[in-house]
């Protein structure tokens, strides 16, 4: 076994501290060769040697220099914001967001495409996802050359299955074993060497607040998610790039409202904005007709909290209320199976919603949770906007990049499997 060490490769070790120089750079930097030592654990020869590798390849560059303690000044060294381009998609019910980021996550192009996921079916979604990938690298020159992936935030639990790739199992929106990643690989509209990431929503929103959000600094952390429906991710010391779970069909009520997913009383039932709508209605209220699920939602909130002297809309008021119960009570559960530090409340209706209701909120969690680990969490509302989905899928290429060393992915090759096997294999067909 010449060229391992402890199980790894020498190849596996040199990727390794790759990786470890990058991320420094990246979250960190800009830092010296100095600096990055005793933060990577590296010795002053791996990092001269991997900065210099690093440096012929493009994918860090000088930023400066700073002076040192009575020696020559120390060159600073970043990650190149030009090195490397990531696209970022976030599958919405109601529209498809794309975005063409720098290794800095600066935009440098995005599309919104109208959806209706359940109307426009897989195939429509799909064709949604295509022509948005494709505006958005023609707006920027159309060279994918230095294109490191996709990464795609879906509503559902996403599996990988072999020959498959990604699989969608989207039981709100219909879609049932949906093989999207190969679906998308069908039309060979990026090259075979440009991955795909495919995840859920909750997940990707949750990555991108724990890196770049509120989240920073947390070990353990619940991100929910409030758009139609409602999802969630729970970060732990165990699962550091997060965990999506069904959060929102979370029972919350015995023999209750049908949920979308079908079952009785699901927190989704009550607390998405899908829900929330469809009550209004039921208690008298009247969303405008012209407008979409985002204007409705405002249009109830300015009813249940007008300004000035004019009367709240009391039916509004009254399920708003109702629904800051609920949302207490879920996210007790989530306090108590997790004790998380932080939950963050996220998605474009989160968003609207917790500035009004997130002290009634806090005030229903200290009715349902447990004392202990209620007080110790902190809740608030996530700092990346409704572009959290967008910016958290774009981190999933950015994931697989640092896990590479900064390698490209190359086209698969045949595997040739050793002789004794072929004959192995012979011996018990026959």
């Amino acid at each position: 076994m010449t060229g391992r060490r402890s199980g790894r490769t020498v190849h596996d070790l040199r990727r390794a501290n790759r990786a470890a120089v990058l991320q420094r750079l990246y979250f960190d930097g800009p830092m010296s060769r100095f600096e990055l030592g005793p933060v990577t654990g590296l010795s002053s020869g791996s990092v001269s040697n991997v900065v210099a590798e690093l440096v012929a390849e493009g994918w860090v560059e000088e930023a400066g220099s700073v002076e040192s303690d009575g020696g020559r000044p120390r060159t600073l060294l970043r990650v190149a914001p030009d090195s490397g381009q990531l696209i970022g998609v976030d599958v919405g019910e109601t529209r498809v967001r794309v975005e063409l980021l720098d290794l800095s996550l600066t935009e440098l192009a995005r599309v919104e495409r109208p959806l209706h996921l359940k109307e426009d079916g897989v195939e429509g979604t799909v064709g949604h996802i295509r022509e948005g990938i494709g505006q958005v690298v023609e707006a920027a020159g159309g060279s994918t050359d230095r294109l490191l992936g996709v990464g795609i935030g879906v509503p559902g639990i996403v599996e990988r299955s072999p020959g498959l790739g990604a699989v969608v199992h989207g039981q709100t929106i219909g879609w049932d074993a949906v093989p999207l990643e190969s679906l998308l690989r069908s039309t060979d509209q990026l090259p075979a060497t440009v991955p795909y990431f495919i995840d859920n929503g909750a997940k990707t929103s949750g990555q991108a607040e724990m890196w770049f959000g509120a989240g920073r600094g947390a070990q353990n952390a619940a991100i929910v998610l409030f758009g139609s429906g409602v999802g969630a991710c729970v970060v732990t010391d165990q699962v550091e790039s997060g965990r999506a779970v069904e959060w929102g069909h979370l029972t919350v009520r015995v023999r209750g409202r049908r949920c979308r997913c079908g079952a009785l009383g699901c927190l989704e039932a009550y607390a998405g904005a899908e829900a929330l709508l469809e009550r209004w209605r039921e208690a008298g209220g009247r969303p405008p007709e012209s407008a979409d699920e985002e204007g409705s939602l405002t249009a109830m909130l300015d009813a249940a909290y007008p300004e000035g002297s004019a009367e709240p809309d009391r039916a509004a008021l009254a399920v708003l209320d109702e629904t800051a119960e609920y949302l207490g009570a879920g996210l007790s559960d989530l306090i108590n199976l997790f004790q998380p530090e932080r939950i963050l409340i996220g998605g474009w209706a989160g968003l609207q919603l917790g500035p009004r209701f997130l002290t009634a909120v806090k005030r229903h969690i200290a009715t349902y949770a447990l004392a202990h680990p209620a007080g110790r969490v902190e809740i608030d509302l996530g700092t990346l906007g409704p572009d959290a989905v967008t910016l958290g899928a774009a981190t999933l290429p950015l994931a697989g990049f640092f896990a590479r060393g900064g390698r490209r992915v190359e086209t698969a090759t045949a595997v040739t499997l050793p002789a004794w096997r072929t004959a192995v294999e012979d011996r018990a067909m026959s």
